[in-house]
């Protein structure tokens, strides 16, 4: 039996994906192994969303090819697709060698795009005989679903959405992702209720556009992401947490935030990306709405559900962003409730439109930026925290440390709990009632069972 160990960079639906092609794999008798260097196969599903992680994906290249010389590489996902719609997209389909590729590439035994990483197995039981395989995805339309399941765990990532069909200057997503396509709605249903009978607790809805999500029922009809979320919550009669990964400003209306208030089924946590708090560099940036319509929205939720958690990410750095135009990021940050912060540096992406332009920020100043909004991530989220404390919440524990006598867990609210008992196995993958105490030094919430 073949050793195989795995790695995977990026976003959850790369994390939804990657469960999936594990699951094919052990279908057809490997074994899943740690990330040593003993293993006879290494596979790596990628991410290429910014520089860093392709300076991450060469450093580990070369780090395995060190301790294993003998180990065979297998690249996945986002940077073989972006690689091809660099420099190969004409020359790969009659040149299938390593060859085709930069020098470091010579290194990897496979390299599969984003539409066949789902064939690896194929690929690995010599059904198919190529060392690269990707494809155009603008001419693809099939759909490849994808559900994060393991029985360690109490949360279940379902892919509903990818691709994406917004051109914002700054993102290579459309081109590594291919437009926007959805799951079928019966999928989703059917995936949520096997969730449920495999006692998984909590489903995260993820996508790369998740409010565009479109299904055509008869006569062309559409179904939307608001009737995704309707039928979801009446097809689902088991109590079970659904939380919703990340949804645009523009997509995220007063039906979608009055119905999750009154949900039983979905959790008050938003996710909502504002990318720049300057109208100038939003437009730069193509975004599809203005600061004052994402103001409008967060304090929306909040009128009506004043404890939910609402996070965010920002981009520092994009070309022609002047003092002002970071300070009216900050300020705007400052001056919304907001939970926390995810803050990206900009990072130049070939086949966009933000690479050909001109003033961009030196790299220290990108660095100083983006230090000074973690630090304010840090106090918003303290200001959440200390907003909740004493409320009594409902956890979800997932994760114990016995030698401690600890469990952790998250509120619905996506609070970080721990709980000291004498047993925590006892409590592992329940919902209890708990009361917020105090706020430990590692932004955990210690609390007692209520």
């Amino acid at each position: 039996m073949k050793k195989i160990s795995f790695i995977t960079y990026g976003c959850k639906l790369n994390y939804s994906e990657f469960s999936t092609i594990k699951r094919n794999l052990l279908n057809v008798g490997y074994k899943i192994v740690g990330f040593d260097y003993s293993s006879q196969i290494y596979i790596i599903n990628t991410c290429s969303i910014t520089h860093n992680a392709d300076n991450k994906l060469l450093g580990l290249i070369k780090t395995i090819k060190t301790n294993n010389k003998k180990a065979k590489i297998i690249l996945l996902g986002c940077y073989p697709q972006s690689l091809y719609n660099k420099i190969y997209i004409k020359k790969i389909d009659a040149d299938d060698t390593i060859s085709s590729y930069s020098s470091f590439l010579k290194q990897v035994y496979l390299v599969l795009g984003n539409n066949e990483k789902f064939k690896l197995h194929l690929f690995l039981t010599n059904q198919i005989n190529k060392q690269i395989s990707v494809s155009d995805l603008t001419k693809y339309t099939k759909y490849n679903s994808s559900v994060s399941f393991d029985y360690t765990r109490t949360r279940s990532f379902i892919k509903i959405q990818d691709g994406c069909d917004y051109k914002c200057s700054y993102c290579t997503i459309p081109n590594i992702r291919g437009n926007s396509i959805s799951e079928n709605i019966f999928n989703i249903i059917l995936t949520i209720k096997k969730l449920v009978l495999l006692n998984i607790k909590e489903v995260v809805l993820t996508g790369i556009n998740l409010g565009d999500f479109i299904n055509y029922g008869i006569e062309n009809k559409k179904y939307d992401f608001f009737y995704l979320i309707k039928i979801i919550e009446k097809k689902i009669t088991t109590k079970i947490r659904i939380r919703i990964s990340s949804i645009e400003p523009n997509l995220l209306n007063y039906k979608i935030i009055n119905f999750i208030s009154k949900s039983k089924l979905f959790v008050p946590h938003f996710h909502i990306p504002l990318q720049s708090g300057s109208n100038e560099i939003l437009k730069k940036m193509r975004r599809r709405y203005n600061p004052n319509i994402y103001i409008q929205k967060v304090n929306t939720i909040l009128n009506i559900l004043p404890y939910a958690c609402i996070g965010t990410d920002v981009i520092v750095g994009f070309p022609g962003e002047n003092e002002y135009n970071f300070l009216e990021t900050f300020n705007l940050l400052k001056k919304i409730n907001i939970s926390y912060i995810h803050v990206f540096k900009y990072s130049d992406r070939d086949n966009t439109y933000s690479n050909s332009m001109k003033n961009k920020i030196n790299p220290n100043i990108c660095f100083q930026r983006s230090q000074i909004i973690r630090f304010l991530s840090k106090k918003k989220r303290k200001i959440f925290y200390l907003k909740n404390n004493l409320q009594i919440y409902r956890v979800l524990f997932e994760k114990k440390n016995n030698r401690y006598g600890e469990i952790f867990g998250f509120t619905e609210n996506y609070i970080r709990v721990r709980v000291n008992i004498p047993f925590p196995n006892n409590i592992l993958n329940t919902c209890k009632l708990v009361r917020l105490l105090k706020i430990d030094t590692h932004n955990s919430y210690l609390s007692e069972l209520f």
